[in-house]
């Protein structure tokens, strides 16, 4: 009794909230109408977006207040490995001629993201409870997966577009990783300079999504930025060991056991 009665007012609170969101479709139907009139043709993917992400979010909310409430790491530990599988899927896809992209990714930031979330939880930064550790590894594995999926991309284009070069470098006896090793910096220096730019201009173009969310939910300015620089250290920590990480379990597949090119993977397009 006691239960259904719990579910009937989390709902009633949930339909009520939901007023706002709804309302604020109006400017998403605004972009429709400019769509329709500019002849742009996104009306239809317009809506199915916004849409999704009105039934994603509700589901993933409801997931979350049922997590929240529970005691148990199990909880923490499958919501965080489903994100870092969701996140190498994407990655993988966005460099999908690098074979095993995908694994290579998954692997790539659950590390990253991993030794980051261990340090932080290690330090007292966060408590290891599901309110602190899954959205501050929602941050690190989204931005995480851009990082990486760059990175991967960039890697395989540039070694492609410079083959000679690097085909001259191993006939001179140089190892793979010798001879990719300016590829490899260009497509880590290419993959980390937004998240580096970022935290440059961190509140003086626009305030970051924690920290509004904090200053709207009634947290103080400075308790707000306080949590914003531990963000951006997070950030900046685990895309850049998913992105090395990336590089190192990319580069072996693309040479042979004689240490030559892999012709197969440098002819897809």
């Amino acid at each position: 009794m006691h239960l259904s009665l719990t579910m009937d007012t989390m709902w009633r609170d949930f339909l009520k909230g939901m007023l706002k969101p709804v309302a604020a479709t109006t400017v998403v139907l605004m972009a429709v109408v400019l769509s329709y009139f500019q002849k742009l043709g996104l009306e239809g993917e317009m809506v199915y977006a916004i849409l999704r992400a009105f039934l994603q979010l509700s589901v993933i909310g409801f997931v979350l207040q049922f997590i929240f409430t529970q005691e148990n790491a199990g909880w923490i530990m499958a919501a965080y490995l489903f994100m870092v599988s969701v996140a190498g899927y994407t990655a993988g896809q966005r460099a999908k001629h690098v074979p095993h992209g995908k694994y290579v990714a998954g692997a790539s930031i659950l590390a990253g993201t991993a030794i980051t979330m261990f340090l932080l939880v290690l330090l007292n930064v966060f408590p290891f409870t599901p309110r602190y550790i899954i959205p501050v590894a929602g941050m690190m594995v989204g931005n995480a997966m851009t990082v990486t999926g760059v990175t991967m991309k960039r890697l395989r284009d540039d070694i492609k577009i410079q083959k000679n070069l690097v085909e001259t470098a191993l006939a001179l006896g140089a190892t793979p990783r010798q001879a990719t090793i300016q590829q490899v910096r260009r497509a880590l220096i290419l993959a980390l300079s937004p998240v580096l730019d970022n935290a440059k201009t961190v509140g003086l173009i626009s305030l970051p999504g924690a920290m509004t969310g904090l200053i709207m939910g009634g947290a103080s300015p400075l308790e707000a930025i306080q949590l914003q620089i531990v963000v951006m250290n997070m950030l900046i920590g685990a895309s850049t060991v998913s992105s090395i990480m990336s590089t190192y379990l990319s580069w072996p597949a693309f040479f042979t056991k004689a240490y030559q090119l892999e012709t197969v993977v440098f002819v897809a397009e």
